[in-house]
């Protein structure tokens, strides 16, 4: 599933519906952009608390999943610590990998 996940962040890129980087994403979750913000398990303890409470705030889905190398990677940048996603349609589909790769690994 995890391999679903990054080819629609991949698609999300490439159709501009993405956006990454701490200070774009959030951005994006302040001006109501972001249908969903994905920060890697790797990234610092800082960053995952700004944007669960960001995201909390501005009632946005937050997810932790994958790692920089590979965020980065499937969005043709370098290591990425965040990204969000401004289209619904891919918004939905990606939520709905992530729930189920998580039902998979409990």
């Amino acid at each position: 599933m995890k391999d679903r996940v990054y080819s629609l962040l991949s698609l999300c890129a490439k159709a501009g519906r993405l956006t990454s980087g701490n200070f774009s994403v959030e951005s994006a979750v302040k001006d109501n952009k972001a249908y969903i913000v994905i920060v890697a398990k790797d990234a610092s303890k800082n960053t995952k608390k700004l944007f669960d409470q960001k995201c909390n705030y501005y009632n946005i889905p937050y997810y932790e999943y994958g790692d920089k190398d590979s965020l980065g990677r499937f969005i043709g940048k370098e290591m990425r610590t965040s990204v969000a996603v401004l289209d619904k349609g891919f918004a939905d589909q990606i939520i709905n990998y992530i729930s189920i790769n998580e039902n998979m690994e409990a």
